[in-house]
């Protein structure tokens, strides 16, 4: 396994050692992403988190985000902005937008369309990550498969998810925005602001496709994408066509960055976390790392590993993320 390596996406909201210890065994290093999620400890929580799991095991760096508290009063651009720029003095990486922008009942305008990313209302934050070299992550939408019937959808992850979160299931959900349309916003704001350092989280949601993915990179010369909870999708893939799926990682190697998504909420023991963290690391890089004929819990059938070059994984694994969040690791 590449040491060190880095977890570029995970959630790390409990004070346990478990985790913290693992890290160090493995030479491990975590980006934990502050989210405004209704179900996640409040942000400033989050990130005071951090700073209390470094004080014994520094491991851990995090990004900051903002919240829509104020939305369509005069109060919710400077609240944002204050979040933004506090997160930042405190140490963070880069700045989080997550699905609710698009998603979300809640989040209007004054004539009771949805709110996309492409809002002029977010302007000045694009902005100002762009003139301050600022990085944006954004989780875009979902994944194709939300738009779907769940016995159309082609992982077993996606209909679990969706099956126990029908308020994010499009396909209920016909009056919300369509994936299209969630992704061509997106699509907007980087052409509007060329400049922005961008981070187009599992994998820019066009996961059903790497081409699409492709497509986006090549677009948008600088942005990067993440494996975030979608390593099924390029191992669906694999299973068709490997060898389409082992270029695009030789071709965008400098572009991908690896993470888990994993959440560590309190729902599992300490130690369970740990154990979970292992088993994917193990099994994510025995996929990218070899050729092993494999199987994956989402799908039927077997498919090769991609046994990518040595020094291709040594980006993935680490040194994307440490020049795309600029981390000060040994």
């Amino acid at each position: 396994m590449q040491r060190p390596f880095i977890d570029a996406h995970v959630h790390l909201n409990t004070n346990t050692q478990a985790k913290l210890q693992l890290a160090a065994q493995y030479d491990a290093y975590f980006v934990s992403i502050n989210t405004d999620i209704p179900f996640f400890i409040d942000l400033q929580a989050q990130r005071e988190m951090i700073n209390t799991l470094n004080q014994n095991t520094p491991r851990a760096f995090f990004i900051t985000s903002f919240d829509t508290q104020y939305w369509n009063t005069p109060r919710w651009l400077p609240h944002a902005m204050e979040q933004i720029k506090a997160g930042i003095a405190a140490g963070a990486k880069g700045v989080k937008i997550w699905k609710n922008i698009g998603m979300d009942e809640n989040l209007k305008d004054d004539q009771g369309n949805f709110v996309l990313l492409d809002d002029a209302r977010f302007d000045p934050i694009f902005q100002y990550l762009s003139d301050a070299g600022i990085v944006l992550l954004n989780h875009q939408g979902e994944p194709r498969n939300c738009w779907l019937p769940l016995e159309e959808m082609t992982v077993a992850s996606d209909r679990e998810y969706f099956a126990a979160h029908p308020e994010y299931h499009m396909f209920k959900n016909k009056h919300y925005p369509a994936y299209e349309t969630q992704m061509a916003a997106r699509d907007r704001v980087l052409e509007r602001f060329p400049k922005l350092n961008y981070v187009g989280l599992h994998l820019f949601s066009m996961e059903y496709d790497l081409e699409e993915v492709a497509k986006r990179l090549d677009r948008f010369p600088n942005s990067q994408t993440d494996l975030a909870e979608r390593i099924c999708h390029v191992q669906l893939q694999t299973m068709h066509n490997r060898e389409k799926v082992r270029q695009f990682f030789i071709d965008y190697q400098d572009r991908i960055l690896y993470g888990t998504d994993v959440i560590d909420d309190g729902s599992l023991t300490a130690e369970a976390t740990a154990a979970k963290l292992e088993q994917l690391w193990q099994y994510h890089w025995e996929f990218f790392a070899t050729d092993h004929l494999m199987e994956a819990a989402e799908f039927e059938g077997s498919f090769n590993g991609l046994k990518l070059p040595e020094s291709i994984l040594k980006k993935i694994f680490y040194s994307n993320a440490v020049s795309t969040y600029m981390l000060d690791v040994p």
